[in-house]
């Protein structure tokens, strides 16, 4: 794959550094990086979202869910029990890791939960309201009577 050079782009513009940024982690994501564990993102609701993650073999406490500077930070590490225990067949994948999802602006982790070996992490997207739309009323403005002089009364 030929890489893009976009640094003409970025000579010719100003505060569009989280556009910069989401172009280079874009361009430079690594083909050869690990798909485990294997993971859903679904639209639950008009802002809501919610991260399902494969998660079998591991119990709450070996699990972290971190929310560093807009991102989601989803580590795991090894239960000690496993050093003892000798599989003849280990179809299981138990191994440390860890995801990280770069989060929107406005943008909250509102819960997690695991279940039946998947973590459910529930995110909302939060718009404050100074950046929700609002409507304008038009204020009506009422017609000023002016004086009319009878001119009948004048002459």
């Amino acid at each position: 794959m030929r890489p893009f050079d976009f640094a003409p782009l970025y000579r010719a513009t100003v505060g569009f550094d989280q556009i910069e940024q989401l172009m280079d982690r874009v361009l430079a994501n690594d083909v050869s990086k690990t798909s485990y564990p294997p993971y859903n993102i679904e639209k639950t609701a008009d802002d809501a979202y919610r991260i399902s993650i494969a998660v079998a073999g591991f119990s709450d406490k070996d699990l972290s869910v971190e929310v560093k500077e807009n991102q989601l930070v989803i580590s795991a590490r090894k239960n000690a029990d496993d050093v003892k225990r000798t599989y003849l067949h280990r179809g299981i994948a138990n191994r440390v890791f860890e995801r990280r999802f770069h989060l929107a602006d406005h943008v909250v982790v509102t819960g997690a939960s695991q279940e039946h070996g998947m973590l459910h992490i529930d995110l909302h997207r939060e718009i404050p309201e100074a950046l929700k739309p609002r409507r304008i009323e038009i204020a009506k403005v009422d017609a000023v009577e002016t004086d009319v002089v009878d001119a009948k009364a004048v002459n």
